[in-house]
């Protein structure tokens, strides 16, 4: 079976990439009208190489440090190299830059071609590979073949061909190959219209595979496409899969609507983000330090985007460095895990540092703890379930589904990884509606359990003579979980953990409760007093409140206090009833309805030996809970 590949050529300027290409293959990268007049790269090249069992897709990049924004476009999901260096000029700044690049993208493979062999002395081939040797020392070239090229006699072409097909044997030992299967995920490097047939797009394909007629979409942006034609090196095909250079033409979406640095992929999988975490590798060669919120130009797949770094817990990184870090971005970008990028100073523009991806749609981390380190640590795990219990930490009281974590974990099997989440009991799943779940990790759900717990404390030490607080109020002040809907299952989760007392109005702290002082407990004795004597004509609040001389503030909120407690009934907003006097309330009314076939309220005011103003709303009470039910104008005891 054919194994596809993507090769990418580093090198400075004028050593003779091109050159090289079209002798390997028989393609001229170079198709530019002015790349022609000049002799030099400017964009991007593409050809087609086939060796034996591995066919590579070969992209040309520039050579001159002006277009090395669009050397790293074209260097977005290569394989292996291809370094270049041209035996009568030796190592030059560029080639050292793209090297650099080449690592900090985190290639593993790759061959080193001398070219222009036929124009330099042995002797001076030898220095030259030495100088070479040396460069490439403690990179992952170090053990790579040096191979004698020239194109003009043919020199080393075969053995460079040999060498390239050991890189690939050596590429394909490791992970790569696992990216065929799960969402198709293609970077766009350019996009251009052809007459009668529309908007075309080209790039690397990086994960996944897309047939004619697949439903896609552009991201950022959201642009729903259908695939209305594909080509690989511009043979039609009907699909192309991870490795495959692709031509892809697209129904529903106009060419200058694309931009490079978009990505065509599968529907719900890649996700724009403002805020990346990252692992941050500073470059051996950086000239200084990078600082906490210094200002980067990312390059990450295709894109190029102003960014700010922010270092999660040391105010610089050194040189050869590490650190973690998070990406605030100019404008949204769509990233994976551990999908590899390169840092560029602003100005001036000068390869700094790269990294990996950890999280790609993160919330911004206020402050570093040891479990947000410990997290962090866990996203960088070779094991995929503390990878996933990692990202479902990460992301916070966010909606999020077994399947994100693809992207967000490098999860292949993410059902099955998802439901030993469960079994460890690191997710806590919950249905916030009849269609809808909750799902959090377990250390969120603790914190956030700590934040209401202590919210709650707060408006305890504020009000110290309220029993409870009403629930509505306290979701509202929740809305940063997403909805009143979560905050409720957040707070029905606390009280089934016994962490708070829950009504279907209010919500207190268990240990928490009324501190009086002692004149406070003085005037509610007086109050509850005040209720007993008065009977069935209770005294109003603003009575009670008049009938003390200090504190008259405070006797609402006794007053609930005493309905709390038990010593006082509420009637309304406005009437109390002694505990006492409310249970005489039923005797009374109860006998009195008891085999008769309604009272109305003059004869029940009779009873009651009180006036229509009190008469009234107790009666009104007494519907209210049950225990009468008024049919016309009579009142008739309800049959339990």
């Amino acid at each position: 079976m054919t194994t596809d590949l993507i090769l990418g050529t580093a090198g400075h300027i004028d050593h003779g990439k091109t050159s090289l290409i079209k002798a390997l293959t028989g393609a001229d990268t170079d198709r530019l009208p002015e790349e022609k007049k000049r002799g030099i790269t400017i964009e991007l090249g593409f050809a087609q190489l086939k060796l034996g069992d591995y066919r590579l897709g070969i992209v040309d990049v520039p050579g001159h440090e002006r277009f090395v924004r669009n050397m790293l476009a074209g260097a977005t999901g290569v394989d292996l190299a291809l370094l270049v260096v041209a035996a009568d000029d030796s190592v030059k700044p560029q080639t050292e830059e793209h090297l650099e690049i080449l690592r900090l993208l985190d290639l593993e493979a790759g061959v080193i071609a001398l070219t222009k062999c036929d124009l330099a002395e042995p002797d001076w081939i030898g220095l030259v590979e030495d100088e070479v040797r040396e460069l490439v020392s403690g990179t992952f070239l170090a053990d790579a073949p040096v191979v004698r090229t020239s194109v003009t006699t043919g020199e080393g072409l075969e053995e460079l061909r040999q060498s390239l097909v050991a890189a690939a044997r050596q590429v394909t030992t490791d992970a790569r190959p696992a990216r065929l299967d799960g969402p198709f995920r293609m970077a766009i490097d350019r996009t251009f219209t052809i007459a009668g047939h529309g908007t075309v797009v080209t790039g690397s394909v990086s994960h996944g595979s897309a047939h004619q007629d697949d439903e896609l979409v552009i991201e950022p942006g959201g642009i729903a496409v259908r695939v209305r034609g594909i080509q690989n090196h511009e043979d039609q095909v009907d699909y192309v899969h991870r490795g495959h250079r692709a031509a892809i033409n697209l129904a529903g979406v106009h060419h200058d609507q694309i931009v490079r640095g978009q990505e065509l992929g599968s529907p719900g999988h890649l996700r724009p983000s403002r805020v990346m975490t990252i692992k941050l590798r500073m470059s051996t060669t950086a000239p200084r330090p990078l600082k906490h919120r210094a200002r980067v130009r990312l390059h990450l797949g295709t894109a190029e985007v102003l960014a700010s770094v922010a270092l999660l817990d040391q105010p610089q990184v050194d040189p050869g460095g590490e650190a973690f870090a998070q990406l605030f971005l100019r404008q949204p970008a769509v990233a994976s895990w551990r999908q590899p990028f390169v840092l560029r100073s602003e100005s001036p523009v000068r390869t700094v540092g790269g990294g990996h991806v950890l999280n790609p749609v993160a919330e911004k981390i206020r402050r570093i703890t040891d479990t947000t380190r410990r997290r962090l640590a866990g996203l960088e795990s070779a094991q995929e379930i503390e990878r996933a219990s990692a990202a479902a930490f990460f992301a916070g009281t966010d909606d999020w589904t077994p399947d994100q974590l693809a992207l967000t974990a490098g999860v292949l099997d993410a059902d099955r990884i998802y439901a030993e989440l469960l079994q460890r009991g690191d997710v806590v799943e919950t249905m916030i509606t009849p269609t809808r779940k909750c799902r959090l990790h377990a250390d969120v759900l603790g914190q956030m359990f700590n934040r209401i717990e202590a919210m709650l404390d707060r408006m305890h030490v504020d009000d110290t003579l309220a029993v409870s607080f009403e629930r509505s109020s306290l979701i509202r002040r929740l809305d940063y979980v997403g909805s009143e809907q979560k905050a409720g299952v957040l707070l029905q989760l606390m009280a089934e953990a016994g962490r708070l007392r829950l009504s279907d109005r209010k919500v207190a702290l268990p240990d928490r409760g009324p501190q009086l002082s002692a004149n406070e407990e003085k005037i509610m004795h007086a109050v509850v007093h005040k209720f007993q004597e008065a009977g069935f004509q209770p005294p109003s609040v603003k009575e009670c409140q008049q009938a003390v001389t200090k504190h008259r503030a405070v006797v609402p909120q006794l007053i609930r206090l005493a309905v709390a407690e038990g010593d006082l009934v509420e009637i309304n907003q406005e009437m109390y009833l002694h505990r006492d006097d409310e249970a005489r309330l039923r005797s009374l009314i109860g006998a009195a309805l008891a085999g008769n076939e309604g009272l109305t309220v003059s004869e029940i005011r009779e009873v009651l030996n009180t006036s229509r103003k009190y008469a009234v709303p107790l009666v009104e009470y007494l519907d209210r809970v049950g225990f009468t039910q008024r049919l016309g104008d009579k009142r008739k005891l309800v049959e339990n």
